[in-house]
Formats: structure tokens, C-alpha cells, sequence
């Protein structure tokens, strides 16, 4: 017998629609280790309605302890002739089956049976838990003397007294448990998650605020917290809006989600097909908001290009703008500090030259020339044939083979680790990620560009209409594409992103066809691959 774990999917399911199986159970004493199972009750809902029942007196294979006997009137003789844990327990993991478990002080129960399922061959329980002393504890502490059984079962007034025995302490433990999903009910938790995620709710005044969540739906999309002058203050994308947005209120201590709920006053959200338009969306959105909460994806203060000049000794330099110069262009960065990392990647890897003087005005030659790490043409001694070499170099390592640029790297990295030089070793391996980074989102740019309309769709049915890197329209599973007519595409493709934004929105595309292994349906000209691979550290290191 193999117990399956339950999808984590099946947390949004609706408390209707799940079984549960309240249980209880009778031992020797305290401890799983040491100590056997006298007897299991149990008592299984589906849809609210009565199930089944499970009741028997086990075999512990020891003696029961007097004040075990006084407490719940079980007696050895009483066990003698019942079934042993080998048998009982078999029956019984078959009767809970997928069930959520119930219990009071629930993990004590869990861990006897985990125990038996262990030494059985059977491995622990899967199955999810609800405890009905948390759910007190968090829906009407403040109402009774003591949270045990007896007291919270008087207090709900259950027709079944607890007694210490397995079968009565179910029933009224299930008494209790529906209850308390009566009082839970009435501040928003209709779904198995809300469930769950109840235990940890705050009991702040900003808890209340859950009720703004009630009609979201739970559907991928995006969604909006405003204030209230009705200014977006958050944007965030999810896979269920509802769950999501309700996890803010269960337990999160970070004082920036404290501060954001209690300037909360609506929620606002978009459905979204799949889990691609939420991202390209969730970008968009904060790009004309530009929320205070925020602090991933905001729009650039600033963008910066790393530049391969058009003259007759080209060097690298940094740009704010592009222009039609004839330059090579990379990027666009986020900051001046990552193009220049970007920058001092590629001068590690390729001597090209550094300083900005005009070739053969100066009488000696530069510093950089005289450390031997650039050739530099400020003397007017470099063969202009040796000097194109390495730029051409640069340019098919940023567009063709990129093992040209970062395979030098990787060298340095080596040599540094050797020579116990880590800080050293470290400052290349960044430069290393940065310009490998920097180099795939290139190519991956260029190869939308070239592809222009793109039908792209994943292997569950979610698809994407992508022209030139931009999300046009999206689709989930089993729902048909939409019908759009094409668009002018006479235009020349720009080789690099024209801003930040532009760049983060295809690169997520990219991300996305890479990680959901999309088929391609259809283009509007040849979508094709690099030939050659972005070497990684690790790769090279193990050749």
C-alpha cells in the first residue's frame, strides 16, 4: 500500500466538497515511541453529511497502566482478543483514504499513527490536518475558561459528552469542529486554504480588512491595492488572486506589509488567461503606476547601454541614448553600475582598448597598454588588421559564439581559485553572470525580432500571440486564440530594446517559451535558435 501526497491544488477546493475524518485516539501513554494504540474512533464527512465510522479497541502488545484504566475505563482484558496495530491500522488508512484529519490537540493523535505507519512500511500520513483546539483558540478564546474538549464541547452544547473513549471524543470533536467552520465562515473562510491559513491569522485590527477579498476570484491575474484617495500602492500578480491576497492577513510580521494593510482600502484586480499575461501585466501596470510599495520591476530611473564604437579603433563606452551611429549596442541596464560590470567583463576577456585618446596623438603609449591588458592605438604603433581582429572579437562573441567572451573568463576565474585569490576569483564570477546574462537576453531579443508574429503554446493549452517580443493576447488551457488581424511589420526590427521596460517584458516572454518548453504553432518568419549554447561556469569547470 502507498499513500499518495494530495495535490497542492486541491487547497482551493471548497469546504462543501471536503471530506474530512475526525478522529481520536486511545494510547498507553504520552509518547509513540514507547507506547501503543488502545483504540481508534473516527467519523468521516463528505459535503457536510456523515460519511461512514470507524471504531475498534486495539491490541497495544503491552500492558495498559493502571491510571490509563482509570481514565478511560479500557482494561486489558478488554483488549486481549482485539486486533493488533498490524491489523487494525491497514483498515483504518483505508477508511481515511484522502481525508483531511480532525482532531483536538490533532498532532498528538498524527504522531502515534505516523509511528505504527512507519514501523509498517506505510511512511508517514499525507494527509493535511485540522486541529480543533488552534481553530479555538483563534475563533472564541476569549469566550471560555480552558480550550479542552469538554469545555469547548459544553460550550457548543455537543448531544455527545466527551469520555475519554476513542468513538465519543470523535463525535464530539466533529460537533466542535463544524461549529467553529460556522463562526470561521462568517469572516470569509469558505475554502479549504482559508482553512489552513487560518491558525496564523493576526488578530490586528487590519485583519478585518479580509472582507475586501471575498470577491475575488481564483483565477491567475493581477491585483491592486489602493488607498484611500484611490492611489495604487501595490501591484502584485498571482496564480489564485484570492488565495494570494488573502495570505497578506495570516501572519506575515514584515513591518512594509503592516504598513501597506493599514493604508489599505480596496482591491482591485484583472483576470488573466495564464500565468504569462499576469506577469507581462503585473509589469505594465506597475509602469504606469509606479506604486510606493513597490520595490521589484519599477521603471528605471535611469537606462544605460554598453557601446562598441563605430571609428577606426573602436573601444567600449556607456550611453545614455541610443542613436543610429553605427554602434553595437548591449543592454539596456537598470544602473550605470551594471553596464559597467557588463563593461569591465568584456575588457577582462578582450583586450581591446580602454583609453579615449585619438589614435597616434600621444609619444608613448597609454597605462593600460603599458599593464599589457588592452592594445591600445593612442602611439600610432597598433597594425589596424591586428587591431580589427579583436573587435570582430567582440562582436561575434556578443552575437554568434559567445564562449569567445566568457571562456577567458572562466580561465581567470580558474587561475584565481588556484592561487587562493577567492575575492578575486569572486569579482570575475560576477562579471562572468553579468555578461552572460546580458548576452542572452540579446540573442533572445534578436531571435524574437526576427520572428515577428509569434503563436506560441504550451503543452497544458495556454498560449501566447507575441509580435516582436511584446504579448499581444493570451489564452489558457482548452480556450480557443483569439482572432486578431496581423500587424504591419514593415518596419525594421530594432537589433537592442529601445528602453528597460521593452527589454524586461520580452525577456519574460522568452522565459516563458524556455520553461513551459512552448511549441512554436506558427510565425511570421523563420523563428530560429542560436547555434551555439551560453557556456556556464560549472559546465567549463567539470571539462
Amino acid at each position: 500500500m502507498t499513500l499518495s501526497q494530495r495535490s497542492f491544488d486541491d487547497m482551493g477546493v471548497h469546504l462543501s466538497q471536503v471530506t474530512f475524518c475526525v478522529l481520536d485516539l486511545e494510547t498507553t501513554g504520552g509518547s509513540p515511541a514507547d507506547c501503543g494504540i488502545t483504540e481508534i474512533g473516527a467519523l468521516r464527512f463528505r459535503g457536510g453529511e456523515p460519511d461512514g465510522t470507524f471504531q475498534t479497541l486495539v491490541n497495544p502488545g503491552a500492558p495498559i497502566p493502571p491510571f490509563i484504566t482509570v481514565m478511560t475505563g479500557i482494561t486489558q482484558a478488554m483488549v486481549i482478543e482485539a486486533p493488533p496495530v498490524e491489523e487494525a491500522l491497514p483498515a483504518f488508512l483505508e477508511f481515511l483514504g484522502d481525508a483531511v484529519i480532525v482532531g483536538h490537540n490533532v498532532r498528538f493523535d498524527i504522531s502515534f499513527l505516523n509511528a505504527a505507519a512507519e514501523r509498517l512500511g506505510y511512511g508517514r500520513l499525507p494527509n493535511r490536518s485540522s486541529d480543533t483546539y488552534t481553530l479555538a483558540r483563534r475563533l472564541c478564546r476569549n469566550e471560555i475558561r480552558n480550550l479542552k474538549l469538554q469545555t469547548l464541547a459544553a460550550h457548543f452544547r455537543s448531544p455527545i459528552t466527551p469520555t475519554h473513549r476513542a468513538f465519543d471524543d470523535a463525535a464530539a470533536t466533529a460537533h466542535v469542529f463544524w461549529a467553529l467552520l460556522e463562526r470561521a465562515g462568517t469572516i470569509g473562510v469558505t475554502h479549504l486554504d482559508d482553512l489552513f491559513a487560518l491558525k496564523t491569522a493576526r488578530g490586528a485590527p487590519n485583519y478585518q480588512k479580509i472582507g475586501l477579498t471575498d470577491s475575488l476570484p481564483r483565477r491567475p491575474g493581477v491585483y491592486l491595492f489602493k488607498d484611500r484617495t484611490g492611489t495604487v500602492i501595490y501591484v502584485g500578480k498571482a496564480k489564485n488572486l484570492r488565495s494570494r491576497v488573502r495570505s497578506y492577513f495570516y501572519g506575515d510580521e514584515r513591518r512594509t506589509i503592516h504598513t501597506m494593510l493599514r493604508e489599505l482600502e480596496t482591491v482591485d484586480h484583472h483576470v488573466c488567461a495564464n500565468e504569462l499575461e499576469a506577469e507581462v501585466t503585473e509589469i505594465r501596470l506597475i509602469a504606469a503606476h509606479i506604486p510606493r510599495h513597490n520595490r521589484r520591476s519599477k521603471p528605471a530611473r535611469s537606462q544605460h547601454w554598453v557601446k562598441l564604437t563605430q571609428e577606426a579603433f573602436p573601444r567600449l563606452s556607456l550611453a545614455r541614448v541610443q542613436k543610429e551611429d553605427g554602434g553595437t549596442y548591449v543592454g539596456p541596464f537598470r544602473s550605470r553600475k551594471a553596464a559597467e560590470l557588463v563593461m569591465t567583463a568584456i575588457w577582462d576577456a578582450v583586450p581591446i582598448r580602454r583609453c579615449r585618446g585619438a589614435a597616434g596623438k600621444r609619444r608613448a603609449r597609454c597605462a593600460y597598454d603599458q599593464l599589457g591588458v588592452s592594445v591600445c592605438p593612442c602611439a600610432g604603433d597598433v597594425d589596424p588588421d591586428e587591431y580589427a581582429a579583436i573587435v570582430g572579437r567582440v562582436r561575434r562573441g556578443l552575437d554568434q559564439d559567445p564562449a569567445l567572451l566568457l571562456d577567458p573568463l572562466v580561465k581567470r576565474v580558474v587561475a584565481h581559485a588556484r592561487a587562493q585569490r577567492y575575492e578575486e576569483a569572486g569579482w570575475v564570477r560576477d562579471r562572468h553572470h553579468a555578461l552572460a546574462r546580458a548576452i542572452d537576453r540579446r540573442r533572445s531579443w534578436r531571435v524574437l525580432q526576427q520572428a515577428g508574429m509569434l503563436w506560441a503554446e504550451t503543452a497544458s493549452g495556454d498560449g501566447a500571440l507575441i509580435e516582436r517580443g511584446r504579448l499581444v493576447a493570451a489564452w489558457g488551457g482548452g480556450e480557443q486564440p483569439p482572432l486578431l488581424t496581423p500587424p504591419n511589420l514593415d518596419s525594421p526590427a530594432p537589433q537592442t530594446p529601445p528602453n528597460v521596460a521593452a527589454a524586461e517584458e520580452a525577456h519574460l516572454v522568452w522565459r516563458w517559451l524556455e520553461n513551459h518548453q512552448a511549441r512554436i504553432i506558427d510565425s511570421s518568419a523563420p523563428f530560429s535558435l542560436p547555434v551555439h549554447p551560453i557556456p556556464t561556469l560549472e559546465r567549463l569547470d567539470a571539462a
